[in-house]
């Protein structure tokens, strides 16, 4: 978010509202969040074919440990990613362009 502060800035100076700003911030996270989420279920899968031995009283590839983990840390990731999109819709864009 630092680092597009001034982005932002002129955006909003050039007219873009708070909530198109708030759904480009939000658009960014929500990707980072799925590349992220595909991922590491992938591997967690992989993982946990791999410690087959070590689990006990789970499968390797519980539907449901896998689907509220996935849950918990996309709930997780909205939270942190919404609190900045937010910061950043409210931001004032003369004291944004000032700053480098």
């Amino acid at each position: 978010m630092a680092r597009s502060r001034n982005e932002i800035g002129i955006r909003i100076a050039l007219g873009a509202d708070r909530a198109s700003v708030l759904r480009l911030v939000m658009r960014e996270a929500g990707l980072l969040l799925i590349v992220g989420l595909a991922l590491g279920t992938a591997l967690s899968i992989a993982a946990a074919r791999a410690a087959t031995s070590l689990l006990y009283g789970l499968q390797p590839s519980d539907p449901l440990t896998i689907v509220l983990a996935v849950a918990l840390l996309a709930a997780v990731a909205i939270v942190a990613s919404g609190i900045p999109a937010l910061r950043a819709a409210r931001l004032n864009p003369m004291t944004a362009l000032r700053e480098e």
